[in-house]
């Protein structure tokens, strides 16, 4: 009979801890480990960006209460540079598992929040994982590998000594850097057009190592020019289309080098600056269609 009476009370003891493993396992994260109550990013690379944008912004409350939060963490810690990063969903927040999923599984999103990243900082694949007990796990695989962006910032390096000089301003040294990316490089119509990839023409190392660009490869090597400066930029991408978005006295301007850099119908190389720092009215009257952006995205350049 006592045997009877222990299985049963085992039964009712592993049926109450698994019916409420979930509080069970908050109280042990509140009470017994310390590093899951204050999660924090410590680490953080040469390319973290130290400003924010209208769509996402830096963060350390890495303890989300809404949508808005989770995109300032995942910002947070891909601007970062970061290669693993944990947090964990709230009770409070009871929907916070199934915007976790909502947001791993949009390409679209994470790909617009990659826009606002440095370029050594963005990520080729990005895996997001959960469990029962709400720790989210960010695992990040980068598109620059550290032997590649070595070369590209030696290179970088070199052309900035040779094309600027202290007595130029600003707009002076975005105009130097976009003649040297056009004149130095063409665009890879054999990969946009046939998908025959010979150069890593969609990375600054095809732009500026291998001659070979398509609009990824002139807008990060752009932005990497940009970032020297210290001027503030992101990338901004339609359905097909990437280019840069740059802020000069506190104004936004687009800035195209793919469309300032126009295939031929002779192969002639062509230096033009129709797509060069105009404002967004400007872009509307030259062209809607590969420019077509989310405007609630990319607010800062509101017309």
């Amino acid at each position: 009979m006592k045997k009877y009476i222990v299985l049963l009370f085992l039964i009712i003891l592993f049926g109450f801890t698994f019916a409420f493993r979930r509080p069970l396992y908050n109280l042990y994260r509140t009470y017994f480990v310390k590093e899951n109550k204050d999660v924090t990013l410590k680490e953080s690379n040469d390319y973290t960006r130290d400003y924010d944008f209208n769509f996402v912004k830096r963060t350390d409350d890495f303890t989300p209460n809404e949508y808005q939060d989770l995109l300032n963490i995942y910002y947070t810690v891909l601007n970062s540079g970061v290669e693993e990063f944990s947090f964990y969903c709230p009770d409070e927040y009871s929907s916070c598992i199934n915007d976790v999923d909502s947001l791993a599984n949009n390409q679209k999103v994470l790909s617009t929040i990659n826009n606002f990243v440095h370029p050594f900082n963005s990520f080729r694949h990005l895996e997001t994982s959960y469990d029962d007990y709400g720790k989210v796990t960010l695992k990040i695989e980068h598109i620059y590998s550290n032997s590649d962006i070595k070369l590209i910032e030696a290179k970088v390096k070199e052309v900035e000594s040779e094309i600027w000089n202290n007595s130029m301003s600003n707009e002076d040294k975005i105009k130097e850097a976009h003649n040297y990316i056009i004149n130095n490089s063409k665009y890879d119509k054999d990969r946009s057009d046939n998908n025959i990839v010979r150069y890593k023409s969609d990375t600054a190392y095809g732009t500026l190592l291998e001659g070979y660009s398509l609009c990824g490869g002139y807008t990060d090597t752009m932005e990497l020019f940009l970032e020297d400066m210290g001027v503030k930029s992101y990338k901004i991408s339609s359905e097909n289309h990437v280019w840069n978005a740059v802020n000069l006295d506190n104004a936004w301007y687009h800035l195209d080098l793919t469309w300032d850099d126009p295939i031929t119908t002779d192969g002639s190389d062509i230096l033009e600056y129709n797509f060069f720092l105009i404002t967004t009215s400007e872009l509307n009257e030259l062209e809607n269609e590969q420019h077509n952006y989310d405007k609630n995205v990319y607010s800062e350049l509101a017309t």
